[in-house]
């Protein structure tokens, strides 16, 4: 169970600073494509704030504690933190994409160890999760195609 709730941390700090990440960019977004980016980057930050609570639920499920602070997070994530300064439209884009296709290789890394140990649900979770970040990554690369 440690190792699964390890894991699954891990997965809570990058899809919380992921989360972040899309809520600022949702802010900030300027240019031609406002209107569509800031209605989608909405909508992706309202799927990432509701997983965050499956995940942490889950990580007290195993008795263990969900880890909910910056500076833990920041120990632990891998999706890096919110650049400093808005990028442009098109840049927030690739950010996403690398952010999504990074929590989901991190997730993805994780259900053989909930396999092998039994735990279903937590393997069913990550594979959920594996679902969401990859289609989300793919409709944001598809806004970068020419």
């Amino acid at each position: 169970r440690a190792a699964i709730a390890e894991g699954l941390s891990r997965v809570l700090a990058d899809t919380y600073t992921l989360y972040l990440t899309t809520h600022n960019f949702h802010w900030n977004v300027t240019g031609p494509h406002f209107n569509s980016l800031h209605a989608m980057f909405m909508d992706q930050y309202t799927e990432l704030w509701n997983s965050t609570d499956v995940i942490a639920e889950r990580i007290r499920a195993l008795g263990h504690y969900a880890p909910g602070s910056y500076a833990e997070f920041s120990k632990i994530a891998t999706v890096p933190d919110v650049p400093q300064s808005p990028p442009k439209a098109m840049e927030m884009v690739r950010i996403l994409v690398k952010g999504h296709e990074t929590v989901s290789r991190i997730a993805r890394e994780f259900i053989p160890v909930a396999e092998e140990a039994g735990d279903d649900p937590t393997a069913d979770m990550l594979t959920a999760r594996c679902t969401v970040h990859d289609q989300t990554a793919w409709m944001l690369r598809s806004l970068l195609e020419e």
